[in-house]
């Protein structure tokens, strides 16, 4: 028998998070693996996709309790608790043996259903700080595409819901099947790193705090190599004071505030400029480029320079301009591990 997965909607849901099962789950690919899912979508009335699209001939909420598979998508408004009738049914399909999977900010429903109390989890990296606060049980991971929690899954935000649903293949039909899928999608079986690396680091905004005039002091001299000594010292209070401002203000350490401002200048840095990674370990007070690339990859989830061909504006003078169709890509390898949900641990 095929897999049954259902689609939640109601409300209004983003485009996006609708397509990529249904695209992934809802068309015939029979020739890939036979037989495929048998996908159906199950919503309110008063569901409406992307504010224009009402989705035609969808079963009622109750459907979801039959399902092997339930996918929760987004929901738009994210301060507004979500549907009571959405939560209730997959709280139930859970209950029944479903395995409940959640893209971006579907995730609040799973957590309002209680199925991420004790458990690992994610969302749209803008979202991951309400996540936390408003369900203090779940722990609340903000760096990476996906969760694996076995009977419960969770992905980032839009694009991160397609690996998602290709993991899902993965395991129910082996990775040969989800690498040919992803072929056909134009896309790799697997992204390299989290969403760590499109996270836009926390900036103090106004000038009403003691750390106002440190700050902009701070980041114009990231090259320089400064100690909390030398922090305190400028600020003129001592590093016990300043470490209670710091995590007043910004939430974290000095160290750690001060390693961050210097990853963001190198991401920028790596975006926008030809400097060699030297050079950027250099004007970021890294000092040498191993440090510079252990820092970054743990940060970021990806080392520097594969971050930089991910983002860099326009192809380096350096490299070669190769034509598309003989690019070197290839799609039928898969990261050797003992199981495809460790590679969620960047």
């Amino acid at each position: 028998m095929p897999i049954s997965v259902a689609l939640a909607v109601t409300g209004e849901i983003p485009i996006l998070e609708v397509a990529a099962p249904c695209e992934i789950f809802g068309v015939n690919r029979t020739d890939l693996a036979d037989p495929w899912y048998d996908f159906t979508v199950c919503g309110s009335d008063s569901a409406h996709i992307g504010g224009w699209f009402r989705p035609e001939g969808s079963r009622s909420l109750d459907g979801l309790v039959r399902a092997h598979t339930v996918v929760v998508p987004a929901y738009r408004d994210v301060t507004r608790k979500p549907p009571a009738d959405l939560v209730d049914a997959v709280r139930a399909a859970h209950e029944a043996g479903a395995r409940v999977v959640s893209i971006c900010t579907g995730a609040f429903v799973l957590a309002a259903a209680g199925l991420l109390d004790g458990r690992r989890a994610t969302t749209h990296w803008l979202h991951t700080d309400l996540l936390a606060a408003r369900y203090p049980e779940v722990k609340v991971d903000p760096s990476v595409l996906y969760i694996d929690e076995g009977s419960v899954l969770t992905s980032a935000g839009k694009a991160a819901g397609i690996d998602l649903c290709l993991h899902l293949v993965r395991l129910d039909h082996g990775a040969a099947v989800a690498n040919a899928l992803a072929r056909r999608l134009v896309m790799p079986p697997y992204r390299d790193g989290g969403q760590a690396q499109f996270i836009t680091p926390p900036v103090s905004s106004g000038r009403d705090h003691a750390l106002a005039e440190l700050l902009p002091w701070v980041t114009a001299r990231l090259d320089k190599p400064l100690t909390v000594v030398d922090l305190a010292r400028r600020a003129r209070m001592s590093t016990r004071n300043l470490t209670r401002h710091f995590n007043a203000v910004t939430g974290t350490t000095p160290l750690q505030w001060l390693l961050t401002q210097r990853i963001y200048k190198a991401q920028v840095l790596l975006e926008t400029s030809d400097c060699s990674i030297e050079q950027i370990a250099a004007q970021t007070g890294m000092g040498t480029a191993a440090t510079l690339r252990r820092h970054f990859n743990r940060a970021v989830g990806v080392p520097p320079d594969t971050y930089r061909r991910t983002f860099h504006a326009e192809p380096r003078a350096a490299d070669p301009v190769v034509p598309s169709r003989w690019l070197p890509v290839r799609f039928d390898t898969y990261p050797r591990t003992a199981r495809p949900a460790a590679l969620i641990h960047p």
